[in-house]
């Protein structure tokens, strides 16, 4: 094979690798465009999941609503949630709506938007499971892969093991399923988990933490027409109508 048909078929490959991701774009574009490209997991229930095969739950409302306030429509991409902050970086997409945790090691790679709401990692268990951090020496726990519940577990001392897997879901099927002691997860989603199944049971509370929007570094005018957005859908009650809706409370921030 000579290097220009060599050079020919990378092409084709990278193309089709890439095809349906559009670039990361400036606000400018964006209301171009009329359209705003935001990716989510679409696997975190309440918070962005399949109702069938509509994607649905809080950060889905969210995004609608501030995508309203700067007079676009939306068009979803969904990838897994470890794969988002990469793919920000490569321009597959405007933003990312998640539950990304305001982090200084993430803020090395993104832009974050003023958070959308406030939560925590707290611990899960089955009946007389642990409950505590002093609980957990010597238990499995289980998280989903790049997520902040993992870099609090790695901080619990005496843990016989920590087990990732690729979401939120498969972590709490595996608490379920005797595979781990203990599940580490957003408040917010053990308090539904918990309302659904009897069996589970919510314990202590380790950190709490900001969840914004994610954009691309320096992405500074999206950054800012995102912000203003949340604070006008903070002011006239929106953000706490859409709260109540998934979780019977108001889960944005107070301060």
């Amino acid at each position: 094979m000579n290097y220009r048909r060599r050079l020919a078929l990378a092409a084709a490959l990278l193309a089709s690798l890439f095809a349906g991701w559009v670039q990361g774009r400036d606000l400018a574009a964006i209301h171009q465009s009329g359209t705003m490209v935001i990716a989510t997991e679409g696997a975190y229930v309440p918070f962005n999941y399949f109702a069938g095969a509509k994607l649905t739950g809080y950060e889905v409302d969210v995004a609608e609503a501030i995508a309203g306030k700067l007079g676009v429509k939306v068009e979803w991409k969904v990838l897994p949630f470890d794969a988002q902050i990469p793919a920000i970086a490569q321009d597959r997409f405007d933003a990312a709506i998640a539950s990304h945790g305001i982090t200084e090691e993430r803020a090395k790679s993104v832009e974050f938007s003023r958070p959308h709401y406030c939560s925590g990692g707290q611990i899960v268990s089955v009946a007389n499971g642990p409950r505590t951090v002093k609980d957990l020496a010597g238990k499995i726990v289980v998280v989903q892969i790049g997520t902040t519940y993992l870099e609090a577990a790695r901080k619990i001392p005496g843990v016989k093991a920590i087990n990732t897997l690729p979401k939120d879901t498969d972590a709490q099927q595996a608490l379920l399923g005797g595979r781990a002691d203990a599940w580490i997860t957003d408040q917010f989603s053990a308090k539904i988990a918990v309302a659904k199944n009897p069996r589970l049971s919510r314990g202590e509370m380790l950190f709490a933490e900001r969840i914004a929007m994610i954009m691309k570094k320096g992405n500074s005018g999206l950054k800012a027409a995102v912000d203003r957005a949340i604070d006008d859908l903070t002011r006239d009650g929106t953000l706490a109508r859409i709260s109540q809706q998934y979780f019977q409370e108001d889960i944005t921030c107070k301060e």
